[in-house]
């Protein structure tokens, strides 16, 4: 289904009267807000600072006034929200300049600037670029297998040079490493452009779901293996999205943090599928508006893809650092049955990647035992949703297995196992 929008070229959606900026668009702890209701902020003013080592800077994406900060209930849970009253006059701050040679300094900005994994996960880029491990290999993970997302490939047909320059930046950063584009087989048109740069190893990897998933990128690429409970960088590689590494071109050489990003908006449920550059914080429904409008056949709204994406019970979401599209699935596209009990078929322990049993995980997490749980491993899940996808019985396993690992996680914190 990426036929819908594979061919629309890249849109600036317009600022929207207020964009709803949340603290917590990363793993790690939420930023802590900076401003104060009242006061006057600039396009990439820092309005929420980094609170601890896995955090990340929040700045304004428009110009205007605080009018607001509280807690905003969304599909993502309840989070605190910065509200700008957009003034329109698009009054801008700029990052100090670096030495673009410096690739200390070039992980320090990726820091500043608010860098996060954009494919997704949202985790910290500063962390990845400054590892105790060795780094000899940057990969940048253009798989773009999710169905239906296609904002990645054409960052890499129309902005090209700000992509590879970002990566060159990135591999700076990291001592040197060599540049590594790991991209499905169908986007030929973009890996004949990436070939033509020789310091650009470009990997076209077959078709198959989930190859943009990290450990298997890595293995498929390099033929190295991620251990168990282990990072990427122990095996001597840093994997970047396609976007981060353009993030890291604006943070450099443009001076602007990370305030906006490219999310493609389809689906049959979509009028007219687009994909769009969008300013943190802009409203979900200004986006479908734009867009045209759901179909009178729309049935299901998801955040991201349909896979790794998040259903949304209404549209009252604002876009973030980490929302790679917004898909609006039509009748006879959206799974509409209601789950049943579990028949013990295997299909989705056969189906799973990481070879995991998920029905175990399942299980024991709805009877609260989530230490059993992760003896089954659900902390090595990386969450791509094939299990759920070939359930027969339409379970929600992914949403069970990310439950349990929250309640593991809390029970760490307070001392537990």
């Amino acid at each position: 289904m990426k036929a819908l929008s594979s061919g629309e070229a890249i849109v600036t959606l317009p600022a929207p009267e207020r964009v709803f900026i949340s603290v917590q668009q990363h793993i790690g702890k939420p930023a802590a807000p900076v401003v104060a209701v009242g006061d006057h902020v600039k396009k990439g003013q820092l309005i929420a600072a980094q609170d601890g080592f896995i955090s990340a800077n929040i700045y304004s994406s428009v110009s205007g006034d605080v009018e607001a900060i509280k807690p905003i209930v969304t599909n993502a849970g309840k989070q605190t929200h910065i509200v700008i009253k957009n003034d329109f006059t698009d009054e801008e701050t700029l990052l100090s300049p670096i030495d673009e040679n410096d690739g200390d300094a070039i992980a320090k900005r990726i820091g500043e600037a608010g860098l996060v994994g954009m494919g997704g996960a949202g985790f910290p880029t500063f962390v990845k670029v400054t590892p105790k491990d060795p780094i000899d290999i940057l990969l940048i993970n253009a798989a773009e297998c999710e169905p239906y997302l296609t904002c990645d490939h054409r960052v890499l047909l129309e902005r090209t040079e700000e992509f590879v320059a970002g990566a060159r930046l990135a591999a700076k950063a990291l001592k040197g490493a060599k540049i590594y584009v790991g991209i499905e087989d169908n986007k030929p048109d973009a890996i004949e452009k990436l070939s033509t740069y020789d310091d650009i190893n470009v990997v076209p990897l077959r078709k198959k779901y989930p190859q943009g998933g990290e450990k298997q990128l890595i293995f498929a690429v390099t033929g190295r293996k991620v251990g168990v409970g282990k990072l990427p960088a122990t095996t001597g590689v840093c994997v970047l999205n396609v976007q981060t590494a353009r993030a890291v071109y604006r943070a450099v050489v443009e001076r602007r943090p990370l305030y906006q990003r490219v999310l493609t908006v389809t689906g049959k449920g979509i009028v007219s599928p687009k994909n769009l550059e969008v300013l943190n914080g802009t409203p979900f429904s200004e986006i479908l508006a734009f867009c045209g409008g759901m179909t009178d056949n729309a049935r299901k709204a998801v955040a991201g893809g349909p896979m790794m994406g998040r259903v949304l019970s209404s549209i009252n979401g604002y876009a973030k650092k980490t929302d790679s599209g917004l898909l609006i699935l039509a009748e006879g596209e959206a799974n509409e049955l209601e789950p049943s009990a579990c028949i013990n078929c295997s299909r989705c322990a056969k189906a799973c990647p990481m070879f995991l049993m998920p029905m175990y995980m399942d299980l024991y997490t709805l009877e609260g035992k989530y230490d059993r749980a992760n003896d089954y491993g659900v902390m090595n899940c990386i969450e791509c949703g094939a299990c759920a996808y070939v359930c027969p019985a339409k379970r929600d396993l992914v949403g069970s297995i990310q439950y349990c690992k929250k309640k593991l996680r809390e029970m760490s914190a307070q001392g537990g196992k």
